[in-house]
């Protein structure tokens, strides 16, 4: 987009109406063709002249001859299956196919999921009721908005009331309902894997009860993940006081849990770190993915792009980002700095020094490094109060102890950086090293493990397993019969959180009360009923331990305030703000030479392993390396070069005694001497969608070094086939996402194109949708959102390897610059609904027709699986149905389906239609109340669930609407706009903020 000059592709069209008159005249005459000569392929990523390179994976770069016969295919799935795998596909994908329509031979389990027998007086069949309730994740509260249809859950999306979400979701929220309808779950509780009934469970705790009141509970032990519901909590402190020689030990393998002793080095004392993010002027962040997967990202990503989007004419905020391993945060910094995980506390220091915070002289740095630290320091100087400075897990203490006291220094403290005492308890628990090592010295007769997988997801030098397996009697309160469960003599089922009376707190500290959306499938209980069966009740009710908690809290106001705290689902009042101020510990900074570092992050899908049995999230592709199925060992180019070693070789890892081998992933952009694992793959008890994929990195990860730790890889003799979906459906053509500077002109719009195509008669509304490029961080909500809304169904690795996913919305990732230091890009691809549709011209049977209002429509029923649409159309968003996903018509599954959505049958294409159904309800709406319709009335799904307000949907022909106002920006572009489709998806350009001309540092 340089102001100096026309773009690339006028510099082109000149070039070529100079040698052909015929191409200025006639525009079909610049149409591309649909597929290409392999001869002509030799350089498929070349821009023309002045135009820019954007690339997707190194096969582009490399001219691969393997990945030129895949892209030659239209369809590259012309594979056999082998006569068993067809039935190996239906088994692997039951337990996702319970909400995506596909069952068995199996007799369904779900006996609850009948249609009303008594039709309650105020329900309505067919509309959709909301409940206000919360899911689950690592302990925290996840404010949720339920869609029940006929007393089902369908759709999870964030309460828009609630002060962290604000109406947004993560992929982790929109895929919780599947695991509701897991049938892998725990179905009633078992003693060493046979079942037994609640009285049973009951009469045995009485038994136990007495052992551990004649010791006071010595020998009792409670291991648990973190906890912030208020009711739990006061159950187990009561379980104490009744047992006060009993230990509590908490485990939490994840990042955001593990930072906390960090924040207690920092600061002398615990507290929890909170980033007001909309506030700041100047970001920096040393390797700590505040934008990527976790418990705080909906909150991050609001206050990022809130102060991102300060101003209409520049970038409200820079960041500036030192990464090891390339995220999501990086992506989108203007000044990226790439350096090894162990040299993050070097540069904190070095920041410090720059400040003048530091009287020590920093290690040495590169040239690169010391131009990096002069800018971030030089901007931090400018914005004090305004600035602030995050370091993540692998920086260890030395990192949070100069990142505490630069943020003290430059006054962030309590503006951009705010305190409150611990969300999460319980407050002075044990590890789980002390408790094995306590098993081990046979201390410990009695452990009660208290939704929490130690077996599986502790480091494996510690030997949970075996240790579990030494106490006299175990008790394992969970949702599936995990790892951990299936070692217990007790495996107690828990009911998911969306069948639960319960309470938790969100990250902000702000609590939810927990209500069921639905009455259990099985034969569970709740958490509070179980501890309090262990605190000597006989057959609690499901919501009296939660009533006596919050009777005690809101006193003689009770009735009103839980009403009320029901309908808005959460208790007005976050957690108090406290005063921390960084202690006087001395910095020690840890070794920078040796052997490679070894970072351990959780998965950006599956994360510690808890959703590996959710097909959903297997299926989602990991944002920038787009890899699903499986866990990766991820690589630099450099380091690949050194070995030397291809993408799915194998490689094993070694950290000391311990080695685990899995597949490589050569990411462009990673650090040379850095070697990232990723958590949650390996499981053997998942169920049957997660079990037996990828390797578990848990077994290496030092107990003492969780985040980082040093070791060495070698390549060996084993090669696979990743299932990666960026090469798939790939588009022909240049600049496909666009950068501007600040000040830089607009890019003039383009005259409309001579078509042969008649104009379309235009109905009152006319719906379009605008996607922000410089507010997407590529985390996959939107993607997730349209799966549960649409039904999409999961196809399994083997369908992903060879072309077949169906999702309806793709993120692309594209690169820009050389393999070792590209810029990364993020950009939404649904269906552009165009107005001069090439699939609708090429349709053989008119399946695919243009509406009035200007969609793209699919007319199922007509459909004869040709394809030829797919092969026209120039963005390939379209999806077509190689098996038959559907359950048979009087399945019980059917009641997990969004029911204003058809589920599609085999040989038909599908694709991204708007959420027409969310467009006909509001039409309805309005039509009852005889008004038109509102801007903002109709969200699509994707809209609803991103975190930055990124996509943008409304009506075109209304001037004053958001969407109408975006497509008039100067930063608003047409994807392929020299093709003359005339979509309805525009987007806008992305910010370079840099001021340096490279986009990134």
């Amino acid at each position: 987009m340089d102001a100096a000059g026309r773009c690339a592709r006028q510099r082109r069209g000149d070039r070529r109406a100079r040698k052909d008159p015929l191409w200025r005249t006639h525009p079909l005459h610049r149409v591309s063709p649909m597929k290409r000569d392999a001869r002509q392929q030799r350089n498929p990523v070349a821009p023309p002249e002045g135009g820019r390179r954007q690339w997707s994976g190194m096969e582009e770069l490399s001219d691969d001859p393997a990945f030129q016969a895949f892209v030659n295919a239209e369809y590259p799935a012309a594979q056999q299956f082998s006569p068993t795998a067809r039935r190996e596909f239906l088994k692997l994908m039951g337990a996702s196919f319970a909400l995506a329509g596909l069952t068995g031979c199996e007799k369904s389990p779900f006996v609850a999921a009948l249609p009303y027998v008594d039709q309650p007086d105020d329900a309505t069949i067919g509309i959709p009721r909301t409940y206000a309730t919360a899911t689950v994740f690592d302990g925290y509260a996840q404010p949720v908005l339920a869609t029940t249809y006929s007393g089902r859950p369908t759709k999870l999306d964030g309460n828009p009331e609630h002060p962290v979400t604000g109406g947004r979701s993560d992929v982790f929220m929109q895929s919780a309902v599947l695991g509701l309808y897991d049938p892998d779950r725990a179905q009633a509780p078992t003693r060493r894997g046979e079942p037994v009934s609640w009285k049973d469970v009951v009469a045995a705790i009485g038994v136990l009860r007495e052992g551990w009141a004649s010791d006071g509970g010595k020998g009792l032990r409670l291991l648990v993940g973190p906890i912030t519901s208020p009711t739990l909590l006061r159950q187990l402190d009561a379980l104490l006081k009744q047992f006060p020689k009993a230990r509590v030990h908490l485990h939490a393998p994840t990042a955001d849990s593990s930072q906390r002793p960090f924040a207690t080095a920092a600061y002398g004392k615990p507290v929890d770190l909170h980033y007001a993010l909309e506030q700041c002027d100047v970001i920096v962040s040393l390797d700590d993915d505040i934008l990527g997967p976790g418990l705080n990202q909906v909150r991050n990503a609001r206050g990022w792009v809130t102060s991102r989007r300060r101003f209409a004419d520049r970038p409200g905020n820079r960041l500036f980002m030192a990464e090891s391993v390339p995220s999501a945060t990086g992506a989108v910094a203007g000044n990226r700095l790439i350096a090894d995980a162990s040299r993050m506390p070097v540069l904190a220091e070095a920041l410090a020094n720059a400040l003048g915070v530091s009287g020590r002289a920093a290690g040495e740095l590169t040239e690169r490094e010391r131009d990096w630290i002069r800018r971030a320091a030089d901007a931090c100087s400018k914005a004090r109060g305004r600035s602030l400075v995050v370091a993540g897990p692998v920086g260890g203490e030395a990192a949070a102890i100069w990142s505490a006291k630069i943020n003290d220094a430059l006054g962030n403290a309590g503006q951009t950086l705010k305190f409150t005492d611990p969300v999460a308890g319980p407050a002075g628990a044990g590890t789980l090293a002390e408790l094995v090592s306590n098993i081990n010295a046979g201390q410990v007769h009695s452990v009660i493990v208290i939704d929490c997988n130690a077996a599986y997801n502790s480091p494996g030098e510690l030997k949970t397993a075996e240790a579990l397996q030494r106490v006299r009697t175990s008790l394992h309160l969970g949702l599936q019969r995990d790892e951990t469960g299936a070692l217990c003599e007790w495996q107690l089922s828990l009911a998911h959180a969306l069948e639960s009376w319960s309470d938790a707190r969100a990250v902000d500290g702000t609590t939810t009360i927990l209500q069921p959306v639905i009455a259990p499938f099985y034969d569970v209980r709740t958490i509070h009923q179980i501890v309090a069966m262990l605190l000597g009740e006989i057959d609690p009710a499901s919501d009296t331990a939660v009533r006596e908690t919050w009777q005690a809290t809101f006193g003689e106001a009770f009735s009103t305030r839980w009403e009320q705290a029901l309908h808005d689902g959460f208790v007005q009042g976050a957690a108090a703000f406290v005063d921390a101020r960084p202690g006087s510990a001395a910095v020690t900074a840890p070794s920078t030479h040796g052997a490679v570092d070894i970072v351990f992050r959780p998965d950006p899908t599956v994360w510690d392993g808890q959703f590996a049995n959710v097909g959903w999230l297997q299926e989602l592709p990991k944002p920038l390396t787009t890899v699903t199925w499986s866990n990766v060992v991820a690589i630099a180019p450099d380091l690949a070069k050194r070995i030397p070693i291809a993408n799915g070789d194998h490689v094993e890892v070694r950290i000391g005694k311990r080695s685990v081998t899995g597949p490589v992933w050569i990411v462009p952009g990673q650090a040379g001497n850095t070697v990232a694992l990723y958590l949650g793959y390996g499981r053997t008890r998942a169920g049957r969608v997660g079990d037996g994929l990828g390797y578990d990195a848990y077994q290496v990860r030092p107990a003492d070094q969780p985040s980082l730790a040093k070791g060495s890889l070698r390549k060996i003799d084993v090669t696979e086939t990743l299932a990666v979906t960026q090469l798939h459906h790939r588009m022909e053509g240049f600049d496909f996402v666009r950068e501007m500077r600040p000040g830089e002109a607009a890019q003039p719009t383009s005259a409309e194109q001579a078509s042969f195509y008649p104009k379309w008669e235009s109905s009152e509304n006319a719906w379009g949708m605008v996607i922000d490029l410089d507010a997407c961080i590529g985390c996959n909500a939107c993607v997730a959102a349209c799966t549960a809304e649409n039904n999409v169904p999961v196809v399994g690795a083997d369908q992903v390897k060879v072309g077949r996913e169906m999702h309806w919305l793709r993120i692309a990732r594209y690169y820009d610059g050389g393999i070792e230091e590209p810029k990364s890009y993020f950009q939404p691809v649904p269906c552009m609904h165009c107005e001069d549709a090439p699939c609708e011209m090429g349709c053989p049977v008119h399946a695919t027709t243009h509406s009035p209002e200007g969609l793209n429509q699919m007319v199922y029923n007509r459909c004869i699986g040709t394809r030829t649409c797919s092969s026209y159309c120039p963005y390939k968003v379209r999806r077509f149905n190689f098996f038959d996903y559907r359950a048979p018509a009087d399945s019980p599954t059917q009641a997990a389906h969004n029911p204003d959505v058809t589920v599609r049958s085999r040989g038909v294409m599908e694709k991204c239609t708007y959420c027409v159904q969310r467009i006909e309800v509001a039409h309805v709406t309005a039509d009852k109340e005889s008004r038109p319709l509102r801007d903002g009335e109709v969200v699509t799904a994707c809209q609803q669930a991103c975190p930055t307000k990124a996509i943008v949907f409304g009506d075109i022909k209304d001037p004053n609407s958001e969407v109408a106002r975006l497509k008039r920006d100067g930063r608003h572009y047409v994807l392929l706009e020299e093709l003359g489709t005339r979509p309805r998806t525009t987007y806008l350009a992305r910010w370079r903020d840099d001021g340096s001309g490279s986009g990134q540092g």
